[in-house]
């Protein structure tokens, strides 16, 4: 038996077979301070939380369990209550989240109430008791919130609240306070606000753990995370887990048939870094990998066996494929764990488990994760008609072709046309139109997003239509000629974006001189149409050295491309924000005013950060040529340019106009302080070492200090390649190449004239010679290279960039998977080439 402690220093004692809770009621009616995990149950959720509950459950089905507590979440309100700072407490964070002073204000206040206000003695002396009992006063312990709503159907609290590893006896009192304190973070409190819920109905319990001294640790999949079939997934790597779960390290990937036993594919990374404790302070650390390890194999075929069977049991006891935490202790192989109590060192742990909300359990999926239903035409948008191809390419509801051209965005669609001369045309669009114009805008991206597919006279693969039809996953065909004076408005057409080809007719739902219904066809996420292939779930994400990130420039569609595992956001485009607004920066801040301009960025940006967080998202200060621009309220006072590609447009327009720039700049000192850290910024169209310099003055000015925050910039010019010694030495974290400008500019090829298309090469020798000696000069000066332009989603530049050892590839949303499958092929014929 184990004794509990109450607020009111009482013991209590329950039987092994009796209710904890129960014995609890009848003895006291003060809330209970401490929980042992091997009388939580599921049931106990709203006193200890998701985190806490999952480990009591795990803990009493006699899984091995590192021993410990819970401070519960009566305790945290007894604690707000009986030291009288609820009241201001609530009041303090009661702010309009929009206001990034008051924001900043109210969270340092909130959090200074908490960690000042002396804890009530009961409380201070059941937790010390209890940390007493755990292993006699000299434990190291985890100390973890486990809130009791983190994950609601319309918001995720989750990895807003903080983790401390290592801590001791006489940091174990504050650390429990900072984890309350975590609830009351700018970010913590700027969600709430923005989704609506009341800061008192949210509370906050504590486990506190005996830590594992892990030599080894990641997580596992006990089915398919996409497929739900019986395939289970391990990471690994060296050391706490902590750097598997945040993306520190690439940890090592095993794939076992759970039914058989059998080893499918092991896939061994190179493991840079490790989190380990530090034996002088305690605490947790981040050291790099012994060379001799890093290409270590972290797990062998009898812990393989052993985590398979663990997790067989864990899956069992709950009925639904989980996703778990684990640990092995720094002792002999393949030693596991059977009695919690009996040591860590050598023993096998579960940290932690949760369902796997990932798996696609539509009508369409089988058991085995195959497609079992109709085919479907990938890149179908909501209220499209879906086009199945026929063997023989008739009798698909289409008829004669009417135009070819390019077919920039793959998928099947049919649709009444609406042609797009002007900005006020847009208002003609509907869910499930068909958007005709001779060339798409960033401020045609609302009107795109209703819109089944997109037809345009001009343009090529890289062009705006073709960029932003593929990351919302719609067909599109670019380059026609003249589907602007061919096509009638109205007329109902069959759209290929994988032939490039525009037909007469098609199998549009009901009457034609009846508005479509966005329900005449089943819709289908656009991005996971894309990436999983025809009705079916995606594929597994490959493990990769090389991060491959995506390019995103519509904030609502983050969420589907954080579905696609990629490891980050390469380029978010912050000029389609600005755009959407119908003004110019300088009229818009003139007629709404700094913060508004500001709150429109923050807004954008937010929701692409916290799809993504914690990897990180790269922002692209806005980039938008002055021909944009004129189309816009205030688009008056527009230079006129003859070629806007090449004028006042990226870092010159922003070092033109530092007043717009440290206002755009603003934004992102507002997400740091929200809490967004996963945010980088990157300076679009640098020539020289004396634009970076500049630039990088304006980010501090503006708050944001640039030896703590990472930041970079954009390789588009051969100016910027060939000068790259002296921006290195600028102290930028990281350089990307932007090759669709970068080739324009080194070939005097226009990308969006389809009269010489066929010229614009990205693999042109010349572009790749100053791709490949940039990376170089930048890995001899430890500054990360990426790529984010359309040739980022083509298969030989992702073998010639991987060759060179770039550090990230950042393709369009539709290739993320392929491009990680590439980028695997390549590392793995490397790693065989350095061996033979």
């Amino acid at each position: 038996m184990r004794t509990g402690y109450t607020a009111s220093k009482m013991p209590i004692f329950a039987e092994a077979s009796g209710s904890f809770l129960v014995v609890v009621t009848v003895l006291s009616d003060t809330p209970m301070t401490v929980l042992w995990l091997d009388d939580v149950t599921a049931t106990d959720f709203d006193s200890v939380g998701g985190k806490a509950a999952s480990l009591g459950e795990l803990t009493a089905a006699g899984l091995p369990v590192p021993p410990g507590f819970v401070v519960s979440a009566e305790t945290y309100r007894s604690f707000l209550d009986d030291t009288g700072i609820a009241e201001e407490l609530f009041d303090v964070v009661d702010v309009d989240p929009g206001d990034s002073e008051a924001l900043a204000r109210a969270a340092e206040r909130a959090q200074e109430l908490i960690r000042e206000t002396e804890m009530p003695e009961s409380i201070r002396e059941s937790i010390l008791a209890a940390y007493d009992d755990l292993d006699d006063g000299a434990a190291s312990v985890a100390v973890r919130s486990s809130a009791t709503a983190e994950d609601l159907p319309d918001a995720s609290f989750a990895g807003q609240q903080e983790t401390f590893l290592n801590v001791d006896r006489s940091r174990l009192l504050d650390s429990v306070r900072d984890c309350w304190a975590s609830l009351f973070t700018q970010r913590a409190i700027y969600y709430r606000n923005k989704k609506g819920f009341d800061h008192d109905v949210v509370n906050i319990a504590v486990v506190v753990q005996r830590m594992v001294d892990a030599e080894r640790s990641g997580v596992m999949f006990t089915s398919h995370p996409t497929t739900g079939d019986s395939r289970v997934i391990v990471e690994a790597a060296w050391g706490l887990g902590e750097a598997v779960v945040s993306g520190a390290v690439s940890p090592d990937r095993y794939v076992v048939d759970r039914d058989t036993g059998e080893i499918l594919s092991v896939d061994v990374s190179t493991k840079k870094v490790m989190h380990v404790r530090d034996e002088e302070t305690g605490e947790t650390i981040e050291r790099a990998v012994p060379e001799d390890k890093r290409d270590e194999r972290v797990l062998s075929e009898a812990d393989l066996e052993r985590l398979v069977e663990m997790g067989q049991t864990v899956q069992t006891h709950y009925g639904d494929p989980q996703d778990v935490e684990w640990a092995i202790g720094d002792g002999e192989e393949g030693a596991v764990a059977d009695d919690a109590d009996s040591g860590t060192h050598g023993d096998l742990f579960l940290l932690q488990s949760r369902p796997i909300t990932t798996i696609d359990d539509g009508e369409s999926t089988g058991e085995d994760g195959a497609d079992t239903g109709a085919t479907e035409t990938a890149g179908t948008a909501d209220g499209g008609t879906q086009v199945e191809e026929s063997d023989d390419g008739s009798d698909d509801g289409s008829g004669e072709v009417a135009l070819t051209g390019f077919g920039a965005s793959p998928g099947k669609v049919a649709g009444k046309v609406r042609i797009v001369r002007t900005l006020d045309h847009l208002d003609r669009v509907g869910e499930g139109d068909l958007i005709v114009a001779e060339m798409t805008t960033p401020d045609m991206v609302p009107a795109m997003e209703r819109a089944a597919g997109i037809i345009t006279d001009e343009g090529g693969m890289t062009s705006h239509a073709s960029i932003i039809s593929r990351e919302l996953g719609v067909p599109a065909v670019v380059g026609t000629g003249d589907a602007t004076e061919t096509l009638s408005d109205g007329e109902v057409v069959t759209v290929d974006g994988d032939k490039g080809t525009v037909s007469r007719g098609g199998a549009e739902p009901g009457d034609e001189d009846e508005p479509e219904s966005a329900e005449a066809s089943e819709p289908k996420p656009a991005a996971a149409a894309q990436v999983g292939g025809s009705g079916g779930a995606g594929p597994a994400k490959p493990m990769t050295a090389t991060d491959v990130k995506v390019n995103l420039s519509v904030p609502d569609a983050a969420e589907r491309a954080a579905d696609t595992g990629a490891d980050g956001v390469g380029l978010l485009r912050t000029e389609h924000m600005v755009l959407s607004t119908g003004k110019t920066p300088e009229r818009y801040i003139e007629e709404e005013g700094a913060d508004a301009f500001v709150s429109e960025l923050v807004d954008g940006i937010q929701k692409v950060a916290e799809a993504f967080y914690p990897r990180p998202v790269r922002v692209r200060t806005l980039d938008a040529p002055t021909d944009e621009f004129r189309e816009l309220e205030g688009g008056e006072n527009e230079p006129h340019e003859h070629n806007p590609m090449l004028g006042w447009r990226g870092i010159r327009r922003s070092l033109d106009q530092p007043d717009v720039f440290t206002t755009e700049l603003a934004a992102f000192r507002q997400l740091y302080d929200i809490g967004y850290d996963n945010v980088e910024v990157m300076f679009p169209l640098v020539n020289d070492a004396e634009d970076v310099i500049r630039a990088r003055e304006l980010l501090a000015e503006a708050g944001i200090d640039p030896d703590k925050r990472p930041w970079g910039v954009m390789i588009e010019t051969p100016a910027a390649a060939l000068s790259i010694d002296g921006i290195a030495d600028t102290g930028v974290d990281f350089v990307s190449f932007g090759t669709n400008d970068l080739t324009q500019y080194t070939l005097a090829v226009d990308r969006n004239n389809e009269r010489i298309a066929d010229r614009f090469d990205e693999l042109h020798p010349a572009v790749l010679e100053l791709i490949e000696s940039t990376i170089e000069t930048c890995r001899e000066e430890d500054v990360s290279t990426s790529i984010c332009g359309q040739a980022a989603s083509k298969p030989a530049m992702v073998e010639a960039l991987v060759q060179a050892g770039i550090t990230s590839v950042s393709p369009n949303v539709d290739a993320v998977h392929d491009v990680q499958r590439e980028a695997k092929r390549v590392e793995q014929r490397l790693l065989l080439d350095s061996v033979r």
